[in-house]
């Protein structure tokens, strides 16, 4: 009886040291669409427990999630590495995932209330690219949504925004240029569009650099139909189909041109719609911006 006491003593001191000499071997899967932003969810697949596990997802992010899904905004190579650390011991497994540049034209606009993807028309050329030029300079970033208006829009775009001081009149700030108007039958003021802001003018010209996203509210056949008798234009099936599912706000069809459209966020224009205004519908709490151009 004592010998086999004693055998199995000094089995599980051996098991125990051959368990602390063990080197971890991590490993993990993953799926996700191969477009920028990309949201990749990862696997961990290491066969053997370690004491912890840290992701390297090769784009300056890190994580410690057992599960965790990372959003990749641009295109390229990417060394992805899961490390994991038993004891003194550490070993790091390394996959490459390649992420490929959109098809179609996308921006970024993130605040603390979350971001919106953007996708820019191609049917509004001048708008798009002045869009685009901006927002690689960073000329949006640190800029506020100045001008807030719940069941109509959120307005931003104003250079003078950056670190305005309470209380500072805004709305007034841009570049020394105009747009043209891009008024095309496939774009019109639906919940979550893009649009530029302008000043009045006839010609309708648009601001350099401020812009607007569709808050909107309901929407009847009615307006649509009063909308098309005055402007002489019909709406798409499509577009009457997304007033009625989403809301918006026709009265400003044919009258600012819409180069946009948020294709996901549209709780974020929720969010920020909601925010208590001061007089001149300035957020009491700045609603700061950055935007980036997916590539």
């Amino acid at each position: 009886m004592k010998s086999n006491v004693f055998l199995n003593y000094a089995m599980l001191l051996l098991m125990a040291a051959l368990s602390a000499c063990a080197v971890p071997k991590p490993s993990f899967t993953y799926a996700g669409p191969e477009e920028a932003p990309s949201p990749i969810s990862f696997k961990n697949t290491s066969p053997k427990p370690a004491d912890s596990y840290v992701w390297d997802f090769g784009d300056g992010n890190t994580s410690t999630e057992a599960a965790p899904v990372h959003t990749f905004f641009a295109s390229g190579s990417y060394a992805v590495k899961l490390t994991a650390k038993k004891g003194s011991k550490t070993k790091t497994y390394e996959d490459k995932i390649s992420i490929k540049a959109p098809k179609v034209c996308l921006v970024m606009i993130e605040t603390d209330f979350g971001n919106m993807l953007v996708r820019l028309s191609d049917a509004t050329p001048k708008h798009r690219d002045n869009f685009l030029k901006l927002a690689e300079q960073g000329y949006f970033d640190g800029t506020l949504f100045h001008r807030v208006i719940s069941g109509f829009m959120i307005q931003g775009g104003d250079p003078n925004s950056k670190n305005a001081k309470p209380g500072q009149q805004l709305g007034m700030g841009g570049p020394n240029y105009t747009i043209e108007a891009e008024f095309v039958d496939s774009l019109a003021h639906i919940k979550g569009a893009i649009a530029a802001a302008h000043t009045g003018n006839p010609q309708k010209r648009s601001s350099g650099s401020q812009f607007y996203i569709v808050h909107g509210s309901p929407v009847s056949d009615a307006q649509l139909n009063e909308r098309e008798g005055s402007y002489n234009f019909r709406y798409s099936k499509a577009q009457r189909d997304a007033y009625a599912k989403l809301g918006g706000y026709p009265p400003l069809d044919r009258e600012y041109t819409v180069f946009g459209q948020v294709i996901q966020g549209l709780d974020v224009i929720d969010k920020i719609a909601a925010q208590p205004t001061l007089p001149g519908n300035r957020p009491k709490s700045d609603v700061k911006m950055k935007v980036r151009v997916i590539k």
